[in-house]
């Protein structure tokens, strides 16, 4: 039988002089026979607060005639000014300067096979005390009986039998008589009565939780504070604070599960604090990192258009120079070629033809670098008239007989008729006659170059196919960027420039169309350009 309500008044402090509201009245005669009844019970104590300290005495004894009576020191805690520091009560003080308290003296008594070593496997040590945590369950864990109902005997005496009895009141006459319990953080609701007997279930279960060592806490808060480092440096502002938060969240389940099944307390809020400070401390030197590299990329940016400046005037500058001495050897071919039918040499006139060959694919080539020019200085602007596309057409296809039947390739069109539609002549013969160039130069001897022209929905699609080797999927995507060639072009004798298609790209989307190109190797490529009829 434990008796919690105090069996006599002190004045000693506040807090018990509150707690003796529920203390038993009578005479100095009626506390003799209860004293006299209750020394017939092997194991009654009555338990106090109170300590005694090494070399103190008759602290714990209580008034005559109550003074036979054994007494216990089985303190309460409370989280006043350490550990959660929110008034709740969590701990049981296991002893005081190497003496046992009460609450495992009981404890042992109920289960005797309770070892010193089985009480203190999960207690930690505060100043002069070894303590444990309290493991809570549900106060109907414990069932209860009112006093008069016991006196009245509405209550058998089987109910008692081996059992501990804890004897305390819950009239709600004093704060002091109540504690906070984590089931219940709002009010003081919990009875001291109800808070020994978890007390000493706590102790006899052997289920106090487990604080998680101290080298695993540092392990997870030194891994946790990488990890956050890592998140900062490495990953964007969005899918760094997703990372954070799940990383918080993951060290949360872990808490959860750990005490859930295996009763292991880790510190959480070490974890949750290193999230947050690592991240504020190191989100400044990101800062400056970003701004560092921001400006070196402007640097770079303000360097790579000069350079792209320079570039384009010189290839303007030469391209233009060029034109001149290029206009000049040809119309010296040429006047050669008609004046001098008779006394040229078989030899000779091959020679001049070479040359002349030679002088118009350099033509072709100085103006494209001077279109290319023109684009990167923004100087090329529409020129519309209102044309036959398909005269544009046959005009190219005439221009490229020679060039198809020195290869023996046959230009075959199939043109539906189109209405005249306004569109800039010179850059769209240009693009014709590129995408037709493109597929005589590429495509084998004996092969069939298809040009065909239809209305559909709206635009004016033109087609040019060809049956050369066909482009490689991983180069399609990249081969209308400025200066490109694929593998297989650079590797053969057709010289180029990589920029006609280029051109042509850009030529099309001026006039806001759109050009692509389809390819599947051996078979060939289809290049299909799409104009809207009435932007056109």
């Amino acid at each position: 039988v434990v008796y919690v309500t105090p069996l006599a008044t002190s004045e000693a402090k506040v807090e018990a002089r509150e707690k003796s509201f529920s203390t038993p009245s009578g005479t100095d005669g009626d506390k003799a026979r209860f004293a006299q009844v209750a020394g017939q019970f092997p194991n009654f104590f009555q338990i106090l607060d109170r300590i005694e300290m090494k070399g103190e005495s008759g602290k714990l004894s209580l008034p005559a005639p109550l003074d036979g009576l054994p007494v216990l020191s089985a303190p309460r805690t409370s989280d006043d000014v350490s550990f959660g520091m929110d008034g709740i009560t969590r701990r049981i003080m296991l002893d005081y300067q190497e003496r046992p308290l009460g609450h495992p003296l009981i404890a042992q008594l109920a289960r005797p096979q309770l070892t010193k070593e089985d009480l203190y496997r999960s207690a930690f040590q505060v100043a002069d005390t070894w303590q444990v945590w309290i493991d809570y369950v549900q106060p109907t864990t414990f069932p209860m009986s009112k006093f008069e109902d016991v006196v009245n005997g509405h209550e058998s005496a089987d109910r008692f039998r081996d059992k501990i009895v804890l004897i305390g009141d819950d009239f709600d006459k004093s704060i002091f008589n109540y504690v906070r319990t984590p089931l219940q953080r709002g009010s003081l609701t919990t009875p001291d009565v109800m808070m020994h007997a978890q007390m000493i279930d706590t102790l006899i279960r052997e289920s106090a939780p487990l604080s998680a060592p101290t080298w695993f806490n540092w392990l997870m808060t030194s891994v946790i504070a990488l990890l956050t480092i890592h998140a900062v440096f490495h990953a964007s502002p969005l899918k760094g604070f997703l990372f954070l938060g799940a990383t918080a969240l993951v060290v949360g389940l872990i808490g959860f599960f750990a005490f859930w099944p295996f009763g292991v307390m880790v510190a959480l809020a070490h974890a949750w604090l290193t999230i947050f400070l690592t991240y504020y401390f190191f989100i400044p030197y990101r800062l400056l990192i970003e701004s560092r590299r921001s400006w070196q990329y402007f640097e770079k940016h303000r360097l790579l258009q000069e350079i792209e400046e320079l570039k384009t005037n010189f290839i303007s500058m030469i391209s233009h120079d060029l034109k001149t001495p290029i206009a000049r050897i040809q119309g010296m071919v040429d006047l050669i070629l008609r004046d001098g039918q008779g006394g040229l040499s078989a030899d000779q006139r091959e020679a001049l033809r070479l040359i002349q060959g030679s002088s118009d694919e350099l033509l072709k080539f100085t103006n494209s670098a001077l279109d290319y020019a023109k684009i990167e200085s923004r100087g090329i602007e529409l020129k519309k008239q209102s044309v036959d596309v398909n005269e544009l057409i046959k005009e190219c296809l005439a221009n490229h007989e020679f060039l198809a039947k020195d290869k023996d390739i046959e230009l075959r069109s199939e043109l539906e008729p189109l209405f005249p539609c306004a569109v800039d002549p010179a850059l769209l013969r240009q693009v014709i006659s590129n995408l037709i160039e493109n597929a005589i130069k590429y495509s084998p001897e004996h092969s069939k170059v298809l040009i065909s022209s239809e209305e559909k929905d709206g635009h004016i699609v033109l087609q040019i196919a060809d049956q050369g080797p066909g482009i490689p999927d991983d180069e399609l995507p990249h081969i209308f960027m400025k200066f490109f060639r694929s593998r297989s072009a650079k590797s053969s004798p057709v010289k180029g420039s990589g920029l006609g298609l280029y051109l042509a790209k850009y030529f099309v989307e001026l006039h806001g169309g759109r050009i692509w190109a389809e390819s599947e190797l051996v078979q060939g490529s289809t290049f299909t350009v799409e104009l809207p009829l009435r932007n056109a």
